[in-house]
């Protein structure tokens, strides 16, 4: 069993054919953990968002259709017949909306059934796709406008972070704001090469706030799901890194003899 060669985030889990696996595993580490350090007096629980999408990328194809006459003189009757190229069809796709369902964890108290705090772990259509972040960023805004605290864990490098005020410039970011504290929130921003940081999970005032080791809990998904197996390390990163990082990227994985490109 080969552990997580990353000393924070693999960015190797953000291709697209593995990040899902990633994501559900990752909601449910964090409902485990959470779950014996909050109980009796609240419930964490799984739920799910679901929406309508349209993938951008599959966009209506329409082929070109033209009536051609062939070229006639003035001694030729004006009656000549006029002929039309025959078409063929050109096999194209035509956009369906997908049901997409999104998972992500409320932490509610077990007393009232109040929902204190909300965590969510983006994924891609979160921050690219036009209906996904649409969805989520009417949920971020009812939630920001209530007293429901929230997490919001973006391990993702590509697509537009979500909006906050001084706005901090890093790779990967985790938002932990405070339903009683707000607009004040804090924001852990951090690289490639950082550890993923311990989180705390905000509760109703003056309850012990229960921390969350999310580079822990990544490294267990890591080995218990076999990543490793799943993974081609020779292969070039989706999306791709910069020059520094690339170079650092294959130090690390040369370390860990993962690296077999050369």
């Amino acid at each position: 069993m080969v552990d997580n060669p990353f000393p924070g985030m693999n960015p190797y889990l953000e291709q697209p054919e593995l990040w899902h696996q990633v994501h559900n595993r990752l909601i449910v580490a964090i409902a485990d953990d959470l779950t014996p350090q909050v109980a009796p007096n609240y419930l964490v629980a799984i739920e799910e968002r679901t929406y309508q999408s349209v993938e951008d990328s599959l966009l209506v194809g329409i082929a070109d259709v033209s009536l051609t006459r062939r070229p006639t003189s003035d001694s030729e009757p004006s009656t000549r017949i006029v002929t039309a190229k025959r078409i063929a069809p050109t096999p194209v796709r035509v956009p369906l909306p997908q049901e997409v369902t999104e998972r992500f964890l409320e932490v509610r108290s077990t007393r009232t059934g109040e929902v204190v705090c909300v965590i969510e772990v983006l994924s891609p259509k979160n921050k690219r796709d036009k209906d996904g972040r649409a969805a989520y960023e009417n949920k971020r805004q009812k939630i920001l406008g209530s007293s429901t605290s929230l997490v919001e864990i973006d391990l993702l490098r590509v697509g537009e972070p979500m909006p906050i005020f001084d706005n901090a410039d890093s790779t990967y970011r985790i938002l932990v704001s405070w339903g009683s504290d707000r607009p004040a929130a804090d924001l852990y921003a951090f690289s490639l090469r950082d550890p993923l940081p311990p989180i705390p999970i905000p509760l109703r005032p003056h309850d012990p706030e229960p921390i969350v080791d999310l580079q822990q809990l990544l490294n267990e998904i890591y080995r218990r799901a076999r990543f490793d197996l799943a993974i081609d390390y020779t292969q070039p990163l989706k999306p791709a890194l910069g020059q520094e990082d690339q170079v650092w990227v294959r130090e690390v994985l040369q370390q860990a003899n993962l690296d077999t490109s050369q």
